[in-house]
């Protein structure tokens, strides 16, 4: 493995291993970008909808599925087999845990796999969730394998940062303990989205929260609420106009149509 991949290895084998020995507080504490995510229900829920209809009948991978939560959701949302790759073997430890203990251990699969150089043969899934991970990898590679493994009538779904907003990028930039150094320069762009167009006939995005993320400090608290609200209303609308849009936190697009394939 090159050096980079060593390291993403590292560190989620320690993430995972403090997950499982801190209290949820002294983790959310040692790890606290996680915090972000208490307003991002909105991804959840667009995402989600889409995902389960596309359920029945259908395989899925988990692409750096991590310690299975999204794998998971997914088993029970129906999905006849689902897998999971990953290059931490302690977090693949734990999804495959995680979902035998669900009693989904004969339509669920886990393995430790670069995920730039699946093993999986051609047209192997229905569906593909990539869930915040494309930052971690070498896109240039992780494209032409995803398209690679995708049937022809499939879909992608990716759920990533979005790499403009300049707070964001000085919060990352003094935040280094948090994640790895490959993963901070390399969050998504529109030259990522751009790439994607050589392997995909189809692509769509959607843009998320920059108003909203004034409402994190007041999780905890009775504001929070009526402040999602409010902010959740102010982004609808900023997130119409270009330039804006790209100042947001996060973005979830959809990838179909491989390219050389026969429908």
């Amino acid at each position: 493995m090159k050096d980079r991949k060593v390291l993403e290895a590292e560190f989620h084998d320690a993430r995972e291993a403090d997950r499982l020995i801190l209290s949820e507080e002294e983790f959310k504490n040692k790890y606290s970008n996680k915090k972000f995510y208490v307003i991002a229900k909105s991804v959840r829920d667009d995402k989600d909808k889409l995902i389960k209809s596309k359920a029945q009948g259908s395989k899925v991978l988990d692409y750096c599925c991590g310690p299975g939560e999204t794998s998971l959701k997914l088993a029970n949302m129906g999905y006849d087999y689902v897998y999971g790759i990953d290059i931490s073997a302690e977090e693949i430890s734990t999804a495959n845990k995680r979902l035998i203990d669900s009693g989904f251990e004969k339509t669920s699969e886990f393995q430790v796999m670069d995920a730039e150089k699946m093993t999986f043969p051609d047209n192997s899934f229905d569906v593909i969730i990539c869930n915040g991970v494309l930052h971690h990898l070498d896109i240039d590679e992780a494209l032409p394998e995803l398209s690679r493994v995708l049937k022809p009538g499939g879909m992608i779904m990716a759920m990533e940062a979005l790499g403009y907003n300049p707070l964001i990028k000085l919060y990352r930039k003094m935040t280094p303990h948090l994640r790895t150094a490959w993963e901070t320069d390399h969050i998504l762009t529109l030259s990522e989205l751009k790439k994607s167009k050589k392997y995909f006939n189809k692509v769509n995005v959607k843009y998320f929260y920059l108003a909203t993320l004034a409402a994190i400090p007041f999780a905890n608290t009775f504001l929070f609420k009526p402040i999602m609200m409010i902010t959740g209303f102010i982004d609808a609308i900023l997130m119409k106009i270009p330039g804006i849009q790209l100042m947001a936190w996060q973005m979830v697009f959809t990838l179909e149509k491989p390219k050389n394939k026969i429908d």
